[in-house]
Formats: structure tokens, C-alpha cells, sequence
């Protein structure tokens, strides 16, 4: 199997995972961040979102039984695994390429003897910040219709009979309704990406030499250690990242879901959301996909690279 073909298995594999197993947090919140008011509900920075999120996902339920938690899961596989397939991918590469330019190739060099829990090429800080950004911004402009798609199949402003009738819906509203949100979406990926990847490796980097410490060849540390490593790696990074980028994705919801004129542009769905919800609007939704990211940070990575270390140890 080619290193490419390695890759986009591992990164497959890992977006259907994450995504089975994590959808219910999507949906949640979607419902949360999509209306103007968090339905009368009082509501200040300092208040836990518990009670709007336990609410909603009895209001679900009580409609259309637990199974109605995993509405879009269909829309979801198909922007998630093709989506986290190209990320990783994308990331190896041009990870690689950037380990050719003394700019971004780090001083030092691991040892032969040093134990990492990655297969992945080594970079500063700046090439990390760079490969994540730029990585992600592509992919999500490549599948930003299938963004639009997800989000409106999990939002309950929308009654999709089926899949393909909502997607030919989109399509046949223009490229404004296929890259709907795109701006945004990339103001938070991009970030996003960026410091997660930076994180990531900062932290994993650390852990594995804490475990080196106790063993004195690489041959000797076990695939749970290594996975272990990774998935706390990931999500320490993932909440990092996810809380600094809430704000974006509170708006690329709005601009994806609403159809009001006052949504049609970043700058005002900007001043519609400060207008009516002021600062707690921007960070509607905040704990749900503070949990999800964790967990699909955790999940995601994990899979992916170990997925790909019992693949080049065969």
C-alpha cells in the first residue's frame, strides 16, 4: 500500500469513527446555535448551557425517539470521512514538503534512540501553525457544499425527505448557497487547525519524552501507550484550539442555516448576533462542541495514527 493510500485509510477510518460515535453532540448544537434567542432562557457568560442542551435533546427524543439524536449522520459521513480523509492526508504532505526547507525543519533532529509516539514528519512551531491552517482551509473550501448540506439536515428549519433532494436543492440555488458560510468557516478553521496542530505537537512531544524516561528502546513501548499518548495529546489541543475559535463557528452556523438577509454577509450576521444576543451569543453552543471536539480529537487522532503504526509495522 502506498504511503498516500496509507494515509487516506487511516483518515477515513478516522471520520467515520468520530462521527458514528459523536453525532448527537453536532446535532445539539446546531439546534443551539441556529435560533436568534436561546428560547427565553436566561442566559449570561457565567451560566452553565446545560440546561438549554438537556432540554433540547429531550425535545428530540420525545419527537422522534433516541435515534432521532443521530438525524444528519448520513450528511455528516459524507462531508467527515472524505473531509478527514483528505485532511490527514493533505497534512502528511505538505508537512513533508515543509521538512525540506531549513525555515520550518526543526534544530534538532529526534535521535535513533528517542521514543515518539508519531509517524508523522517533524516541524517547528511556525511550520505546524502553517501546515494545519493551510491544510484545513483547502479541504473545507473543496467540501464546504457538503458543510451546507450537514448543517441543514441537522438544523429543524429544514424537512429534507431525503439526502439527494437536499443536495440538488443547494445546487441548484447558485455557488452563494454552495460556499454559504465558506468566509467563516475558514476565519475558524484555519486558526483552529493552526494552533491545534502547533498544540498537538508541543504536547505529544512532551508526554513522549516523559515516557521515555522509563524505557530505554522504542521497540519496547507497546501500540496503548503510544495510543494513549496521542488521544490526550489531542484532546488537551482540541479544547485549547476549539475555545478560541467558538465565535466563527457560532457564525458560519448562522450563515449556513438562516436564510434572512441579515445573515447573508460575515460583517452582518456579525452585528445580528451582538445586536440580539451580545457577547454570550458568539459562544452559543460552546460546551457541546467543546465536548465534541475533545472526544473527536481524542478518537480521531488516535485511529489515525494508530492505524497507521500497526500498518508500516506489518
Amino acid at each position: 500500500m502506498s504511503n498516500v493510500s496509507q494515509h487516506l485509510l487511516s483518515g477515513a477510518l478516522s471520520g467515520f469513527a468520530s462521527t458514528i460515535i459523536l453525532q448527537p453532540f453536532d446535532l445539539l448544537k446546531t439546534r443551539i446555535q441556529q435560533p436568534d434567542h436561546l428560547n427565553k432562557l436566561k442566559h449570561s457568560p457565567l451560566s452553565p448551557q446545560s440546561t438549554l442542551i438537556f432540554r433540547t435533546a429531550r425535545e428530540i427524543v420525545q419527537s422522534n425517539g433516541v435515534l432521532g439524536l443521530w438525524r444528519g449522520t448520513t450528511a455528516s459521513l459524507l462531508r467527515n470521512v472524505p473531509g478527514v480523509a483528505l485532511y490527514f492526508t493533505g497534512l502528511n504532505q505538505f508537512r513533508a514538503f515543509l521538512a525540506t526547507s531549513p525555515y520550518f525543519a526543526p534544530l534538532r533532529a529526534p535521535s535513533a534512540s528517542s521514543y515518539s509516539s508519531s509517524t508523522l514528519p517533524k516541524l517547528t512551531a511556525q511550520g505546524n501553525l502553517l501546515a494545519g491552517a493551510v491544510t484545513r482551509v483547502a479541504v473545507g473550501i473543496v467540501l464546504n457544499p457538503f458543510s451546507v448540506l450537514k448543517a441543514r439536515y441537522e438544523s429543524s428549519y429544514y424537512s429534507y425527505n431525503s439526502l439527494p433532494q437536499a443536495f440538488l436543492g443547494i445546487l441548484r440555488s447558485g455557488p452563494s448557497e454552495i460556499f454559504r458560510g465558506a468566509i467563516a468557516s475558514s476565519l475558524r478553521d484555519a486558526p483552529y487547525a493552526g494552533i491545534f496542530v502547533v498544540f498537538y505537537e508541543h504536547i505529544k512531544g512532551t508526554l513522549s519524552n516523559a515516557v521515555s524516561t522509563s524505557n530505554t528502546t522504542v521497540a519496547a513501548i507497546p501500540i496503548s501507550t503510544s495510543t494513549a499518548v496521542n488521544s490526550l495529546s489531542a484532546a488537551s489541543a482540541g479544547a485549547l484550539a476549539t475555545y478560541a475559535t467558538q465565535p466563527f463557528d457560532v457564525l458560519k452556523t448562522k450563515m449556513q442555516v438562516r436564510s434572512e438577509t441579515k445573515y447573508r454577509g460575515l460583517l452582518s450576521t456579525v452585528a445580528a448576533v451582538w445586536r440580539q444576543r451580545g457577547l454570550p451569543g458568539f459562544f452559543d453552543g460552546a460546551t457541546l462542541r467543546m465536548s465534541r471536539k475533545i472526544f473527536s480529537s481524542a478518537i480521531g487522532w488516535a485511529v489515525y495514527e494508530g492505524v497507521l503504526i500497526v500498518i508500516r509495522s506489518s
